[in-house]
């Protein structure tokens, strides 16, 4: 497997740690067989959804499938460029192609709650959004271009310089707004 898809990778380690089949994942999050598999084996790439649902059925925190080795320290990372990256479709049924390309501030960081990530968005061409949802919050700052939150029933254009702070179980949708973006976005998902 490709140096990309240690995603993957750690979710399949983690579910055969835990001696669950690829259709027992697939049923208690509600995806497809095909998906999860997809998603081990790095043919897909996945939104941030799909992933908060297979950590929570295998019982573990998002973090942990961006963790190397935890740390109980502090967690560093200088000029906002971490090492890792890991790229996220969107919300299309069979993506490809990554729209979001999270860099994590926090891996490492033994029983953390929160998820930093600077975030690349770029503009795709769907002109159907779909929103999702799952529990927790988010926080966003935009720090280049502008991105658009379709939140609920609502719309919200996010500039450079503002934020915004929402519920993420109202169904949402976070996309570039005309061209890149660059954003820092911290998630709270529960344990």
């Amino acid at each position: 497997m490709s140096e990309e898809n240690k995603l993957g990778m750690k979710i399949k380690q983690i579910r055969e740690n835990h001696e669950m089949s690829v259709e027992e994942l697939a049923a208690q999050t509600h995806c497809s067989s095909e998906v999860i598999g997809d998603i081990e084996s790095g043919k897909l790439i996945p939104s941030l959804t799909p992933l908060i649902k297979i950590a929570r059925a295998l019982g573990v925190r998002l973090g942990t499938f961006l963790d190397d080795a935890p740390q109980t320290g502090p967690v560093m990372v200088k000029s906002g460029k971490s090492e890792q990256v890991i790229h996220f479709s969107g919300k299309d049924d069979h993506p490809d192609v990554s729209f979001l390309d999270f860099y994590p501030l926090a891996s490492g960081k033994a029983d953390r709650h929160m998820e930093p990530f600077i975030i690349d968005v770029h503009p795709h061409e769907t002109v159907e959004y779909k929103l999702s949802s799952h529990e927790g919050e988010e926080f966003i700052y935009v720090m280049d271009g502008e991105i658009e939150i379709l939140y609920g029933q609502d719309s919200y254009v996010v500039s450079t310089g503002d934020s915004i702070y929402y519920d993420s179980i109202v169904p949402h949708d976070l996309h570039a707004y005309g061209g890149d973006a660059k954003i820092l976005a911290v998630v709270y998902t529960p344990f």
